[in-house]
């Protein structure tokens, strides 16, 4: 999957297959994040920084492009990077970024909860799926933090 590469760098081994399905991902996002930013499942993407509403309001005004464009930035690298066999170790690092941006959309849109991998998935549950999908996400940004962490 992902090994340590001189100088930093880490080996991308993925296969087609995987390389669609995190295109297709990253594509999904991108058009969420530009379409629908006040999506309920991108509200872990972007909690709240202060509890009283117009200190938040007034963070939001001030930061909410900023960090909407890291978003969108990270994932843009993603798309442009995938088909690569190499990745420098600061790719990488925004790489784990979407990575958990992508888990976190998809764990909130599946309600995903600490208990939810605890039982066996059942074939017939609608959303065997998808959560299918969240556990390869899961794998994958494991794998390239122990690939970084060598």
């Amino acid at each position: 999957m992902f090994e340590r590469g001189d100088g930093g760098a880490v080996e991308l081994r993925l296969s087609r297959d995987e390389r669609s399905l995190l295109t297709g991902l990253v594509a999904e996002l991108r058009a969420l994040l530009d379409g629908a930013p006040g999506d309920p499942s991108l509200r872990r993407l972007f909690p709240p920084a202060y509890d009283e509403e117009n200190d938040e309001r007034a963070y939001r005004d001030l930061m909410g492009d900023e960090l909407l464009d890291g978003r969108r930035a990270a994932l843009q690298l993603v798309a442009e990077t995938v088909d690569r066999d190499r990745l420098s170790a600061e790719e990488a690092d925004t790489w784990l970024r979407a990575l958990n941006d992508l888990r976190l959309v998809l764990g909130t849109r599946l309600d995903v909860q600490e208990y939810t991998f605890a039982e066996e998935l059942r074939p017939d549950d609608p959303r065997a799926p998808a959560l299918a999908v969240y556990a390869y996400l899961s794998w994958i940004q494991e794998q390239l933090v122990e690939a970084l962490s060598r």
